[in-house]
C-alpha cells in the first residue's frame, strides 16, 4: 500500500494529474472523441466529447425589427479555452443554427469573425470616430486558458422567423506541437425570448433627433462589457444617445465649450410609457464641454437620472439630466408624454445628450439591456462618421454630415439603427 502524503488527501494528487492528462488528451483527440465506438460509451448521449472551448450566452436573445425592415438578434458568446496556456486554439468558424432543424441562420468566419471577437479586457478598437480600426488579425487564435467574447449580431431575411432555440457550432483546430488537430463542437443550446420588445412612444419632444451609439455595430454601448459584482454584463447593449438636430443639420452652434451652444441642452425628456418612478438621482453637476470628464464613481456614471418601471421586469432609464431639472419623485405615477426633466451633461458625459435605454432592473449597474422599438417615426438621413459625445464638440462645426438613408421614410414598431437621423 502506498504511503499517504499528509498534504494531499488520498487519491487527490493522482486525480488532478488524471484530469490534466484527460484535458490534454481531449484537446489532441477532440476530432475523434464522441464517435460512439465501443461499449463503454453506450450510456453517453450521442455526440458527447471533450471540448477545447466552453461557451456561455450572456443574455436571452430577443428578436427585434429595425429600420432596415429585418429581424435582428444581438447577443454575446463568452468563450473560454479549457487548454493549458501553451496550447492555442484556432477558431475558424462559428455557425448559429436552429437547434431543431439544424439549419444555419448565421455564420462568422475569416475577417468577419476576427472583427466580431476579442479577448476579454482588450480595448474597443476604432470607436473614437476619427480613424477606422485596423483590420483584426486572421485567423482568430485563442490562446490557452484565455477568455474571448464573440459579439453576435444576426440579421434575418424579411419574413424569416427567429428560431425558438439556437445552437452554436464551433469549428477550428487545436494547435499542438505536432500540428493542428481539427475539432468541431456544438455549444450553448439557447432559447430565444418569445416576449416582444417594448413598443414605446418617443422619450423626447417632437423634432429631429440623431440616434448615436445604438445597435448594432462597434459602439461603446453595443460592445461595452462590464465586470460588475463578480460577473460580466453588457448593461448598455441597446442604449441610444439622443441629440437634438436643427434645421441646418446642426447639433451645436457658436462656442462648443458652452453648454448653451448645444441644441440638446435643456430639451425636455418625456415618459415613453406610463409607469411608476422607482429611482431619482439629482445633484450631480454638469460637465463643461467638450473636454472628456474624469471617470466618475460608479454611482454617478449616468449622472442625474430618472428610472421608470413600465412593465414587470422592464424599466426605462433617462440619464445625464441637468441638475435641478428633475420634476418627479420616487413612487410617483406618470402618464405617457409627461415631462420628467431636462437634458444636461452630468455623469460620464462630454456633450449634452439623453442616454435612454430599457433595463431589466431598477438599477443601471448591474442590469441587462433588452431591445425596444418606437411606435412611429420617420427616418430623414444617416451620419456616416461615428460622432458621439466625446468628439461631437471637437468637430470643425456643429453641422452633422447627414446623407440620404436607404431606409428613408415612415417606420412603425422598429428600432433605430446606429447613426440614423429621424423625426419624432
Amino acid at each position: 500500500m502506498a504511503e499517504r502524503d499528509p498534504q494531499h488527501p488520498a487519491g487527490r494528487r493522482p486525480l488532478l494529474r488524471g484530469l490534466a492528462a484527460a484535458a490534454l488528451a481531449a484537446a489532441m483527440l477532440v476530432a475523434s472523441a464522441g464517435s460512439g465506438h465501443g461499449t463503454s460509451a453506450a450510456a453517453l448521449a450521442p455526440g458527447t466529447q471533450f471540448t477545447p472551448l466552453t461557451a456561455a450566452v450572456m443574455t436571452e436573445p430577443t428578436p427585434f425589427e429595425a429600420t432596415d425592415g429585418r429581424t435582428h438578434l444581438s447577443y454575446e458568446l463568452l468563450t473560454t479555452s479549457a487548454l493549458s496556456s501553451s496550447t492555442p486554439v484556432r477558431l475558424d468558424r462559428v455557425d448559429i443554427q436552429d437547434a431543431r432543424s439544424h439549419q444555419v441562420i448565421g455564420s462568422l468566419s475569416g475577417q468577419a469573425l476576427a472583427e466580431a471577437a476579442n479577448p476579454v479586457g482588450d480595448p474597443l478598437p476604432g470607436a473614437d470616430g476619427y480613424t477606422p480600426p485596423p483590420p483584426a488579425p486572421t485567423p482568430t487564435v485563442i490562446q490557452g486558458s484565455q477568455q474571448w467574447i464573440i459579439w453576435i449580431d444576426l440579421t434575418l431575411d424579411p419574413g424569416q422567423r427567429a428560431p425558438e432555440v439556437l445552437d452554436h457550432h464551433l469549428v477550428g483546430a487545436v494547435l499542438t506541437p505536432s500540428g493542428p488537430s481539427p475539432f468541431e463542437e456544438t455549444v450553448q443550446t439557447t432559447p430565444t425570448s418569445r416576449t416582444a420588445p417594448l413598443n414605446l412612444a418617443p422619450p423626447v419632444r417632437p423634432g429631429t433627433w440623431y440616434s448615436s451609439e445604438s445597435c448594432c455595430g462597434n459602439t461603446h454601448h453595443r460592445r461595452g462589457l462590464g465586470p460588475i459584482n463578480g460577473r460580466f454584463y453588457v448593461p448598455q447593449r441597446f442604449a441610444i444617445d439622443w441629440y437634438r438636430v436643427g434645421e441646418q443639420g446642426q447639433t451645436w452652434e457658436g462656442d462648443p465649450t458652452q453648454l448653451t451652444s448645444y441644441l440638446s441642452y435643456r430639451q425636455p425628456v418625456v415618459a415613453a410609457a406610463g409607469g411608476r418612478v422607482v429611482e431619482v438621482q439629482d445633484g450631480v453637476p454638469d460637465n463643461q464641454p467638450p473636454v472628456t470628464p474624469p471617470v466618475p464613481p460608479i454611482q454617478d456614471t449616468v449622472g442625474n437620472h430618472i428610472t421608470l418601471e413600465v412593465a414587470p421586469g422592464r424599466y426605462l432609464l433617462y440619464a445625464h439630466l441637468e441638475p435641478g431639472s428633475l420634476n418627479v419623485r420616487e413612487g410617483e405615477c406618470v402618464e405617457p408624454g409627461q415631462v420628467l426633466g431636462l437634458i444636461g451633461n452630468s455623469g460620464n458625459s462630454t456633450t449634452p445628450h439623453l442616454h435612454f435605454q430599457v433595463m431589466t432592473t431598477a438599477e443601471f449597474f448591474p442590469t441587462d439591456s433588452p431591445p425596444f422599438t418606437f411606435q412611429r417615426f420617420r427616418v430623414v438621413g444617416h451620419v456616416d462618421p461615428r460622432l458621439w459625445d466625446d468628439n461631437l464638440g471637437l468637430q470643425p462645426t456643429g453641422v452633422l454630415p447627414i446623407t440620404p438613408s436607404p431606409y428613408q421614410g415612415p417606420h412603425r414598431a422598429q428600432y433605430p439603427l446606429d447613426r440614423e437621423v429621424l423625426d419624432f
